[in-house]
């Protein structure tokens, strides 16, 4: 069974230079994984933060499935990220150096029927960094046109 959900940020490999990612498990209520089946959730503006011992994803908007008044969840609440403490703490720590930051970069459904989000450490482009990128793109698609 291959998951045909799949939200990507684009951005994020624009914005960042991706050092490590990890696959995570998110704490949904019943109506949002709903809404994920059906296309509801964008991760374009999210970012991960440590709230006390546990990581949390703020800013990822997953719309309100259908509608049924009594079980309307709030779209950009908090959502608590699953990983265990070995790989917190070691985000923890590299997270200490001066302009790293955790950004979510694929939200998809797994093999098991689960919400998995994809997280990535990473460290801000400069402005030069990228130009760099959208030239190595142009000229990437100059040769698939020429082929």
């Amino acid at each position: 069974m291959s998951s045909a959900i799949e939200v990507k940020n684009r951005k994020a490999g624009f914005e960042y230079h991706l050092l490590d990612t990890y696959e995570c498990g998110i704490v949904l209520m019943g109506s949002e994984i709903k809404s994920i089946r059906n296309n509801g959730a964008t991760i374009g503006e999210a970012f991960c933060a440590f709230v006390g011992d546990d990581l949390l994803v703020r800013g990822m908007q997953i719309n309100p499935y259908g509608s049924n008044p009594h079980y309307v969840h709030e779209p950009k609440r908090d959502r608590k990220l699953l990983l265990h403490r070995k790989e917190l703490d070691k985000l923890r720590k590299k997270l200490k150096d001066v302009g790293m930051t955790i950004v979510p970069v694929r939200l998809f459904i797994a093999e098991n029927g689960f919400a998995k989000l994809e997280i990535a450490l990473a460290k801000g482009k400069k402005l030069y960094d990228k130009r760099d990128s959208l030239k190595a793109k142009d000229v990437q698609r100059d040769m698939d046109r020429e082929s």
